[in-house]
């Protein structure tokens, strides 16, 4: 056991927050300059610092579980009608660079098959989310 498990023994792996806000800030340094991601972001990110420490809250919440951030993620990504469903495998993709690149092997693959999850339940609620009623559903 680790001195991280004993000062937080039901974090879902073993990071600290400081990495957690590193990681989110290189992260969303990619994101600014990737070709189809950095407009997309661009459209409804106005506050960069703010954004990311949100984020950071976020993954402090779900690998922490430190009960950092409130909101509803799905609604927010849901109600933009510029972020489709194809945006989440290039985002995943980029972050999972950023994962390998910025923490350790065990660490990144832990927190990218978290990240995977996550992204594939965002992109699976868009799809149905936006289906119109009166149609059959799209099958994934």
């Amino acid at each position: 056991m680790t001195d991280a498990d004993t000062a937080n023994p039901l974090a879902r792996f073993d990071i600290g927050p400081e990495e957690i806000s590193r990681v989110v800030a290189v992260f969303y340094t990619r994101v600014r300059t990737h070709e189809v991601l950095g407009p997309v972001f661009a459209a409804h990110v106005a506050d960069w610092p703010e954004h990311e420490e949100k984020i950071a809250g976020f993954w402090r919440n779900a690998i922490l579980r430190q009960r950092s951030y409130s909101g509803n993620p799905m609604r927010v990504h849901v109600s933009r009608p510029d972020v489709k469903a194809e945006h989440f495998p290039l985002w995943l993709g980029l972050f999972h660079e950023v994962l390998r690149a910025e923490l350790p092997e065990r660490t990144a693959l832990q927190w990218g098959a978290l990240a995977d999850r996550i992204g594939e339940g965002f992109r699976t609620g868009i799809v149905a989310m936006r289906q119109p009623a009166d149609q059959p559903p799209k099958l994934f």
